[in-house]
């Protein structure tokens, strides 16, 4: 048995052994796709865990705040669940039951004794993405060289986190690199879509993705690099079911002040009225911009429906038509060859070297069966560009985004507010979760993020509706599901990505803008 192999089934094996029995279930059937109604109906959780589980952010910080649930119960009543979502999707890597409960108790003490919370997320269970260093704990980023690798100290944001009161809880599943749109490794395996298990969750966040869709995190960080969370700078942001939670974690991080803690923090503070969009009219008479497709990739039918039952419902809401533009697109296959060559720049060096130490294979596809797989389109040549030719991409990065600043402010003149667009609504993919391995594409894939990516433009995904193969036929109006520029999967079947969640995204004043969307598309149905 080669010495990678043997990492692996030890490491797997005390993940097993971090499982508290008596919170064990029988999974369904692998012939169950959709897994979301499982766990409140097999009689594990109580009707108290139920609840605490199903709360959005705001009321569990009310509720802890107030001293009504303790600490200790709250990250109970998540862990089990958290647990029982990991026996369903695979999702999880490090599970600390001990360690996160005797966070939970000693915030509880701190309340009892002084009547104060310790800060702003007192109590609040965050599940973190296998990237954030946690003293004492692995990270390995799903390789196997990194096995046994134990952090001295923790990532800035989980030491900011822990200051203001939260409980680091479990970490989620990865590709290796965290450069694929799925999310799977050697050591770990492949995490699935609750919504169809068929498909993938999306990568390479997709085990912070699962967790949070089935409720067993109120609030976890992902990270991106160019696909979902958005930044060519690998950046992290937060991932819930509630804007408001978003809004949570944002304040509370940047009222701690993170650039005296990392460098490469921006400096700034919580400011309340750009919160409520006071150079957006403070919110009134607001213009959207709708942008159909990026002029490369067509959306996929149910894609196009998302953004017809969007704009259908800001319409509703009260934004006519005067307030709702078409977004005309500028060399979006550009910014996007940009950030690829950028991720390409000496990134097989890296994780070649990395796999080096045990000799662990390469992941080079997705597939569940690669036998005879080629390697993946998207996998990073072993040549990258050199030194000079980056300096060449950064400085025509830096042209384009005046180029498309430019682009945006002369929009003043489709509006009849007097400012440019406010925000612009886009697809976040141009194509739903796809079956496992079967991105044949990623570079077409991510056009529709990458280039908010290359553009440094902050940009919050929100969900709209599910894949249904009675509407999203292959003849749906305006829309076939063919791409321009080639292939990305194997089917265009819609019974194939039945149930698969349809999420659409937000660019500028990201908060307040997806608050209103999202209670627009609330609202309409």
């Amino acid at each position: 048995m080669p010495h990678w192999t043997k990492l692996i089934a030890e490491k797997q094996q005390r993940q097993l052994e971090s499982i508290p029995q008596e919170w064990l279930v029988s999974p369904p059937p692998d012939s169950t796709l959709d897994v979301t109604s499982f766990l409140e109906t097999c009689n594990l959780l109580t009707t108290r865990e139920i609840e605490i589980t199903n709360s959005s952010v705001n009321v569990l910080l009310e509720k802890l705040t107030c001293g009504e649930w303790t600490a200790v119960d709250v990250t109970t009543a998540f862990y089990k669940r958290a647990i029982m979502v990991h026996q369903l999707v695979n999702c999880l890597t490090e599970i600390f039951v001990h360690r996160a409960l005797a966070r939970a108790a000693e915030l509880d003490n701190h309340f009892k004794q002084t009547g104060k919370v310790v800060g702003p997320l007192h109590g609040l269970p965050i599940s973190l993405k296998d990237q954030l260093c946690i003293e004492g704990l692995e990270t390995t980023m799903g390789y196997v060289s990194w096995i046994g690798r134990y952090t001295e100290k923790n990532a800035v944001l989980v030491g900011i986190l822990i200051e203001c009161g939260a409980v680091p809880f479990v970490r989620t599943n990865l590709p290796p690199t965290v450069m694929w749109p799925e999310s799977f490794n050697n050591i770990f395996s492949r995490t699935t879509n609750p919504h169809n298990c068929s498909l993938t969750p999306g990568g390479s966040s997709g085990g912070e993705g699962a967790l949070v869709a089935l409720k067993g995190s109120p609030l976890g960080v992902g990270s991106d690099i160019g696909g979902s969370i958005y930044s060519v700078q690998s950046m992290f942001g937060p991932m819930t079911n509630s804007v408001m939670g978003s809004k949570a974690f944002m304040k509370a991080v940047v009222n701690a002040k993170p650039w005296l803690k990392d460098p490469l923090a921006v400096r700034t503070k919580w400011q309340e009225d750009e919160y409520n969009l006071a150079d957006h009219g403070s919110g009134k008479d607001l213009c959207f911009a709708i942008m159909w497709d990026d002029g490369v990739v067509v959306p996929h039918p149910p894609i196009r429906r998302s953004l017809e039952m969007t704009k259908a419902a800001l319409e509703k809401a009260g934004h006519k038509d005067f307030s709702l533009v078409d977004w005309k697109p500028i060399k979006h296959r550009l910014l996007a060859d940009i950030t690829r060559n950028i991720w390409n720049a000496a990134s097989s060096e890296d994780y070649m070297i990395t796999t080096s130490v045990t000799g662990e294979p390469i992941i080079a596809t997705m597939k569940l069966d690669n036998s005879n797989a080629a390697a993946a389109p998207f996998h990073p040549k072993k040549i990258g560009i050199t030194a000079y030719q980056l300096w060449q991409v950064q400085k025509l990065r830096r042209d384009i985004r005046k180029e498309y600043l430019d682009h945006w402010e002369v929009t003043v003149s489709k509006t009849v507010t007097g400012r440019p667009v406010d925000a612009i609504i886009c697809p976040a993919s141009s194509y739903s979760a796809t079956p496992h391995g079967k991105n044949r594409n990623n570079v077409q894939v991510h056009y529709y993020t990458t280039v908010w990516n290359a553009l440094d433009y902050p940009a919050a995904t929100f969900p709209v509706t599910t894949v249904d193969p009675t509407l999203d036929t292959k003849k749906s109006r305006h829309v076939t599901p063919v791409i321009l520029y080639g292939p990305m999967i194997d089917s265009d079947d819609p019974e194939t990505f039945k149930n698969a969640p349809i999420c659409l995204q937000l660019e500028e004043a990201v908060i307040k803008m997806t608050e209103i969307v999202d209670g627009a598309l609330a609202a309409a149905k």
